[in-house]
């Protein structure tokens, strides 16, 4: 078994939250749909909104008989709503083309409407229990510390698949534990600004450690600002959609009071481009 295996799999069995899409029967449909929510949100804030997700819609087939409107008013506050639409389309997808099964092919989950590398792995191991290498921002700043001896990871590249499987055992079973593992152990320990080192399995084996902590630099992309943003902008058109009667609203009454009218109108035409509102007639609508 690869060197960090071993303590990854002791740790995890140990110290690993009881989160939904970990307990048995969850099913492929609804990591999928955890697996969207999960993109750039914390879990505390997916959870509810991943319960009440999966009751109203339990299957890919009933998510795509909906509109797409239901599915971006149902994703009310969690970000990136364009993941509400790239969902359901997805949705369709897997109605149409796989009997509305959610397939358990990473290439046939690649082919599906806003899934990546990611999340179709995701899928493949923990949902069907494949062997693949899953690779996030957590996994890769664990294997750049404990591996490459670095502060933080670089950008994302495609030597970080092969970078994961080379810590993988063979087994099917110990692998999909040592990826959930490396996750895991990169939220809650091995966290970006203040690790706890003291707390770590691998604190043995850490290059970075063993090398008393260099600073590496940080390449990292930095999240621009949210409070004043085009971001805000765009979510506070679509809160006034949402919470409208019949979901739609004429465009000038549409954040009228912003005090940024280009910006509001900034917002209003990206959210049109993105497909997340429609406008008809003078009138703002979520998408039918």
């Amino acid at each position: 078994m690869p060197a960090l295996a071993e303590p990854l799999i002791a740790w995890y069995r140990g110290n690993a939250r009881d989160l939904p899409w970990r307990r048995p029967g969850f099913g492929a449909w609804g990591t999928l749909v955890s697996e969207f929510m999960l993109q750039q949100t914390p879990v505390t804030r997916v959870i509810p909104h991943l319960e009440a997700w999966l009751e109203r819609w339990h299957t890919p087939a009933a998510l795509a008989a909906a509109a797409p409107a239901d599915a971006v008013r149902q994703w009310a506050n969690l970000g990136y709503p364009r993941r509400a639409l790239w969902l359901h389309r997805a949705a369709v997808e897997i109605r149409d083309r796989h009997d509305g099964a959610v397939p358990r092919d990473v290439d046939a989950l690649l082919a599906l409407t806003g899934i990546g590398d990611y999340t179709a792995r995701a899928v493949a191991v923990f949902a069907y229990g494949d062997r693949h290498p899953v690779v996030d921002t957590n996994t890769r700043r664990v294997l750049a510390r404990a591996v490459d001896g670095r502060a933080q990871p670089g950008p994302p590249a495609k030597g970080d698949l092969a970078a994961m499987s080379a810590i993988l055992p063979a087994d099917d079973a110990e692998a999909a534990v040592v990826n959930a593992a490396a996750m895991e152990l990169g939220a809650l320990v091995c966290t970006a600004r203040a690790p706890r080192c003291a707390q770590c399995p691998l604190s043995d084996r850490c290059a970075w450690r063993a090398a008393g902590y260099p600073d590496t630099g940080d390449e990292r992309r930095k999240q621009a600002r949210y409070e004043g943003s085009d971001r805000q902008a765009r979510g506070a058109v679509l809160k006034v959609l949402r919470d409208a009667a019949h979901h739609e609203v004429p465009q000038d009454d549409v954040l009228a009071d912003w005090p940024d009218a280009r910006q509001r109108d900034r917002a209003i035409d990206s959210l049109i481009a993105d497909g997340l509102v429609e406008a008809v007639g003078g009138m703002l609508r979520l998408p039918r």
